[in-house]
Parts: structure tokens; sequence; C-alpha cells
């Protein structure tokens, strides 16, 4: 560790907004935690007030003034710190940074970039040397062209060839950017880009391909390791805050994976960052080709799911790595006993499902694309891929009961309405395939990979088989609980119900699918099917959870509602 810092300034990231939210707070507060813990004293400018990092106690100074580089500077000279943490409060924070770089201020009044130096951050937001940088190692990235004005776009479109992509320089979840196919598309999205950043790359189009992303964490002696990686649903086309997300990867390949992870840590060391980062791949679905989409520099919203869905603490580990620790002197503050060079090892499924509130607008396009609009986003985790996206849509406060048994949607053309995604496409795809799309046609019009389709057709399937039951809801009204038993205890029964259980099904779906709703309130309906479970031995194996329950005390009730 380096001995001769002793006062940090942390750049939070501003008011919250589309695109920048929680995640940054949360990896701020987890950079406080790390400093104060080593005695440094912390000083904090974030002007939200709604946040944990700017709770009493949590930094030394707080500063309740905007991410500006003037206001910074003024600070700065202020306070006098030794340091400054950059990479915590995303992009707001990251681009004050490189701007008071780029003044001078950081040198004028001695101030010493923690963690990734700046020249490796303008290089990852540079687009233009950013390809060049990768060029370098040999390591594939989008054909693409920067431009500075709306006539260079226009020539690197007839360049590349449409469709293209138009991506904003510096900005935060894909302002500006958009897939153009004509010309006067282009137009008008190369003014909304330009608004945005005066630097603009044109990329030619890979609509289509998966996105992957790999967490990945650098020490200032060279080490690294891949914490986790994650797959979207949805494929190339769809930012990744507007897709599900899946972790670990499922449709990769042994071979697939490990190129994809090296290449991660080659990108990394040869960059320079120190900390962690996100590297974000196009892989082409039906070889092993693949293309570098962007490298954050930073904590990002994919890093708070990688911490939470590994156990993991990354913006811990982060802030300490850029104090000059190695990953061999750094323990899991999760785990207490494995060291942080250790890669974490998942034996369950996370899904990341993201929430949208555009019901509330009136006039707003619902259809997704490479721009954010979601608000929010919810994690569940399962043993399977079916029951962590059940429990996720659950949550997500849509009113849904998981990817069945929901409310009817309308929907006027279906086929179009798969091709062209919007905020309900994954119920869109549910419909399709309860009125008989084959896996197939539905892979076709939304390019997802038949892997997950075929997933979610098996929930569909097994949907199916519990409406064969039906006619136990007549049974209910004129049978006592015990006469009911005796059917009940079918075998085949209490193996679809036991197999429902295992992917994700939840009381009151077994209960509306076998019609027991049209004769009870909902809840109650539920409850019955839960009765049934518990008399026929169908239960979580509740061993782990007394274990749990007796390690954490406290904890108790919500491990027992957790899996019951």
């Amino acid at each position: 560790m380096d001995k001769t810092i002793s006062k940090v300034l942390l750049l939070g990231s501003g008011a919250l907004k589309i695109g920048q939210a929680g995640e940054f707070d949360y990896s701020g507060t987890q950079a406080l935690k790390a400093l104060k813990e080593e005695g440094i004293s912390t000083i904090l400018i974030n002007p939200n007030i709604a946040t944990v990092q700017t709770s009493a106690g949590m930094a030394d100074t707080v500063y309740f003034q905007p991410v500006q580089s003037d206001i910074v500077e003024r600070i700065i000279e202020k306070e006098r710190p030794d340091g400054i943490l950059l990479s915590f409060g995303g992009q707001t924070a990251l681009n004050c940074g490189v701007e008071l770089y780029q003044r001078g201020v950081f040198k004028r009044f001695g101030v010493k970039v923690l963690g990734t130096p700046v020249e490796a951050i303008i290089d990852t937001e540079d687009r233009d040397l950013f390809v060049r940088r990768l060029d370098e190692i040999g390591v594939k990235t989008i054909k693409s062209e920067a431009c500075s004005s709306i006539d260079e776009v226009k020539k690197a479109a007839a360049t590349l060839g449409f469709p293209v992509i138009l991506r904003a320089a510096y900005a935060l979840g894909g302002l500006g950017s958009g897939f153009c196919d004509n010309e006067e598309e282009l137009q008008s999205q190369a003014e909304e880009a330009f608004s945005f950043s005066p630097q603009v790359l044109v990329e030619k189009s890979l609509r289509g391909w998966k996105e992957i992303e790999y967490e990945v964490v650098r020490d200032c002696y060279d080490n690294c390791i891949t914490v986790c990686n994650m797959e979207n649903f949805d494929p190339l086309g769809i930012h990744t805050g507007e897709s599900i997300v899946v972790a670990p990867s499922q449709t990769l390949t042994n071979a697939e994976y490990h190129q994809l992870r090296a290449l991660a840590i080659k990108i990394i060391r040869h960059i320079g960052i120190v900390g962690e980062c996100n590297v974000q791949y196009a892989l082409d679905p039906v070889s092993e080709d693949y293309r570098v989409i962007e490298v954050n520099a930073r904590l990002s919203r994919s890093s708070a799911l990688a911490s939470k869905a590994t156990g993991y603490p990354l913006a811990f580990i982060a802030a300490k790595l850029a104090l000059g620790y190695g990953l061999f002197d750094l323990k899991n503050t999760v785990t207490k006993t494995t060291s942080a060079f250790f890669e974490p090892a998942l034996d369950y499924v996370v899904c990341k499902i993201p929430r949208w509130d555009l019901t509330k607008f009136k006039g707003v396009k619902r259809e997704l694309g490479s721009s954010m609009k979601s608000v929010g986003e919810v994690m569940a985790i399962g043993r399977t891929f079916e029951e962590a996206l059940q429990k996720g849509l659950r949550m997500i406060g849509q009113g849904m009961h998981g990817f069945v048994e929901n409310h009817e949607i309308k929907i006027k053309d279906i086929a179009k309405s798969l091709h062209e995604p919007t905020d309900m496409r994954i119920f869109v795809v549910s419909k399709a395939m309860k009125i008989g799309y084959t896996v197939e046609q539905i892979h076709q019009l939304t390019m997802i990979d038949r892997w997950f389709l075929e997933k979610l057709k098996h929930i569909v399937i097994i949907d199916q088989r519990l409406h064969d039951f039906s006619y136990l809801s007549e049974l209910v009204t004129f049978m006592s609980p015990l006469e009911l038993l005796e059917y009940i205890e079918a075998p085949e029964f209490m193996e679809l119900l036991h197999t429902a259980k295992i992917y994700g099904f939840s009381d009151f779906q077994i209960a509306r699918a076998i019609g027991l709703e049209n004769d009870m309130p909902m809840e109650q309906a539920g409850q019955l099917i839960r009765s049934w479970r518990k008399e026929l031995g169908i239960l979580p194996v509740t061993n782990q959870i007394d274990t749990l329950a007796a390690e954490y005390p406290a904890q108790t009730n919500y491990l027992y509602m957790s899996y019951l």
C-alpha cells in the first residue's frame, strides 16, 4: 500500500438518471468503506442526498456540489487531497476527471490519480484511440470510423455500407446511439449523437451477434483474474441495460469461453487498467469470430450485478488495489477465508431483468434499442435458468407471475412484435409459444439463441401438462382434503408438481394452471397448492437452510422465506 496517501477525494455520480443510478452509490459506498478501513481521510463530492454514500459517517467530508470540473477544482484547492478516485462515480466522474487532468489541475495541486491512470481512461473513452490501442495487440474491434461532423458521418457510412450503428464517445447508457438503415435515419441519429458528444463513431452493424461481457480485475503487479462472465438474452442491437442478462454464460462452448477470457486479460494488461474493468464482446453465433465492442475502465452497472451474483466485492477490492495492494494481499470480504486472487465458481444461475416505467409517459416509443430506457433492474438466483427467470419476472413489478399464467396481453401483430422488440418482449415470446410458434420461427424473428428459447419452451410444456390436471379444480368443491389427497397422490401429479417447483413455478401459477382460481380467491388458491405440497412432502432441501440459519441467526426468517 502507498503510505504517502492520507487524504483521498472520491467523485460521486451526481444526480440519478436513467442509465446511472444505484450501482454507483453501491460502488462509491464500498470504496469509502475500503478507505476508512485503511485509516484514510475521505472527501466525497456528490449532490445527491438520497444516497447511502452521502449518509452521515460514511465519508469524513461531504460536498453536496455538482460533479463539474470547475467546482471540483475549487474543492481540491481548498482540501488538498493526496489522491483522487475517478472510477466509482460512473461516466460523470470519469469525464470530470479527464477534463481536470487535461487542464493540468492534478499536476498543479499534486493530486495522484489512484488506480487506473487517466491515459488509460482516455484510451478506452476516445473511440478512435481505443481501436488503435487494440490493433496494437491484434484484438479485433468492430470496423468503424471516428467522426467529428455530420459530413464525416455520411462519408463513413458510405464507406462502411448500411446498416451502421452510431455511438457517441464519452456518453453514458448508449446516449445518442442508434442503428441506421438509410441516409434519412443517419442524418437524424447523427444530429442526436452530436448533441451528446463532440465525437461520434460510425460502426458496421453486427446486429444479431451474441453480446458477452467479462468483469476483469488487475492489480499494480500485473496479476489478473476474471470475476464473472455474463451473456445477454437478447442479441446485439439492444443495450445491455435493456436486456435480460444471464450469469454465468449458458450458450458458449468451452473454447469460446476461454478465448474471450484470455482476450479480456490481454486487453486489461495492454491498456494498463488497475482495479476493475468491464469488457464487452460481440460473438458470431455461427463461428468463433468476435469483436470487442467497448471497455469500461470503471465500475459499471454490470460490475454491481457481478458483485451481487458472485459474492465477490468488486468495488471494495478495486479501491484497495488503487491504494497499491496486490490481489494476493487481500481477502474476499464476503467469504473472509478465500483470497481475492480466487475466481468465483458458480453452481447456480443468475438472471438480471430490467424494469421500465414507460406507461407513465404519453407518446413514448416502447421499442428497445442501443440507448437505455430502463429505470432499474432485479436480480434472481436459481438452480436452473427457468427458475431464475421466472423468479425475476415476478419481481419486476409489472403484475406478472412468471413466464406463463399471466394476465392476457393483447398484441395486434405477434411477428412484428417479436422482430421489433419492446419492453414486453419476453411476454410476447410466451404468447407466441402458446399459440403455436416454433422455437425456430421465434429464433428467426428475434435472433435470440435457440438454447434460451428451448428453455422457455420447456416452461410452456410444463404449464401445458399442468392444464391436463384441471379436473382437480372440480373435485375441490365437494371433497374433503383427505379424500382429495388420494387423487393428488397419483405419481404422475406428484412428479409434475415437483418438476414445476424446480423450474420456478409459484404456487399461484400452478393453482391458475389447474383452474383453482375459478373457484376461490387468488391468494387462497395459492395457499391450497402450498398445503398440498406440504402434505405430499414436496419441499426444498431444508438441511442447508438449517445450517445457514444457525450461522446467521439474525437472517433466519429471511432464509426460510427465501427457500419456502
